[in-house]
């Protein structure tokens, strides 16, 4: 059996985007046994994808803090020995960053990632033995696919397929159907505003009888998520939930309507009808995959109206 490392360290929609890739090389090479290096706050992403034996994890975001404490490279250099513990017959780096393609070398395997017309950092293909060139306009799920693809020696084709099933239905969830409302993102020009939230939220609820649960990561985030909760009928603030948790209530949803925002992603690869939101952002680039389930609405310097959203929500599948 060949043990392969795929290379893919942050963030949450990243090892998302993934997810295509890894289904289809296990499509064509069934016994492989593939491994993924990961961050440890992203671990969990890793592990949800069925065809991935094991997760090997680092914390650079952490270590990068305390990079002069014994006790950080105590952990690189238990990271490493974790590394070449197993006989990689190829190392393959999806991210295209020093701080991907750094660890990966510790595995002392062949490595092979984008080549510099293809990455996001060229200083990164200095480290790698072999490199593939991939057009820089596809989206990033196609982009992971076509490298796989090219370093694997098969044809990428037909739509891509997260091969992810979803988590058990949480227990706190009330009795029902849901929709869930992903309002949280990495900054605020990536927001949609408050009212538009609550006036989707009365809409949700009025005409189609869903509850509303309204998820949040930070304290800022809770404190928004209440604000709308106290605004909105049938509304339920989730509590802090692990990504594994977060599977599970995405992936029993009704509907998902969310910002970009790694959950977004998420319940984008749980085939459950999505309105993904771009207000600041590329959604050609960065979007979500669009299937009957899913769409993406917006775009850089635009705010979808609620009407729109709502439009768009009701001509996914299963929401007619």
């Amino acid at each position: 059996m060949m043990n392969v490392l795929i290379v893919r360290t942050s963030s949450m929609g990243d090892l998302i985007h993934t997810w295509p890739a890894i289904t289809e090389l296990k499509t064509h090479y069934p016994n492989l046994r593939i491994s993924w290096l990961a961050e440890e706050n992203f671990a969990d992403i890793a592990r949800l994808h069925p065809a991935v034996d094991e997760v090997i994890t680092l914390a650079w975001r952490r270590w990068r803090k305390n990079l002069l404490s014994a006790a950080t490279w105590a952990e690189i250099k238990a990271m490493r020995g974790k590394l070449r513990a197993t006989r990689w017959e190829l190392v393959v780096d999806c991210q295209g960053l020093l701080k991907s393609a750094l660890p990966a070398k510790l595995s002392a395997a062949p490595l092979t990632g984008y080549d510099r017309q293809s990455i996001r950092e060229p200083l990164a293909c200095l480290l790698y033995d072999k490199t593939h060139r991939v057009d820089w306009s596809l989206s990033a799920v196609e982009r992971c696919r076509l490298l796989l693809s090219k370093v694997f020696g098969y044809q990428s084709q037909g739509t891509p397929q997260f091969g992810v099933p979803a988590a058990l239905r949480p227990q706190w969830l009330p009795a029902g159907e849901y929709a869930v409302l992903l309002h949280a993102t990495s900054r605020a020009s990536k927001e949609w505003p408050e009212q538009h939230w609550i006036a989707l939220g009365e809409k949700l609820a009025a005409e189609h009888g869903l509850q509303l649960i309204i998820p949040w990561g930070n304290a800022a985030e809770q404190q928004r998520a209440e604000r709308l909760a106290a605004a909105m009928p049938q509304a339920v603030v989730a509590p802090r939930m692990n990504l594994i948790e977060a599977c599970g209530l995405l992936g029993h949803a009704r509907a998902v309507i969310g910002v970009d925002t790694g959950l977004s992603h998420l319940a984008n690869a749980l085939n459950v009808p999505l309105v993904a939101i771009y207000t600041d952002t590329d959604p050609s680039k960065t979007g979500v995959v669009e299937t009957p389930w899913a769409t993406n609405l917006g775009g850089i310097g635009q705010c979808p109206a609620v009407d729109e959203v709502m439009q768009a929500l009701l001509a996914r599948k299963d929401m007619a």
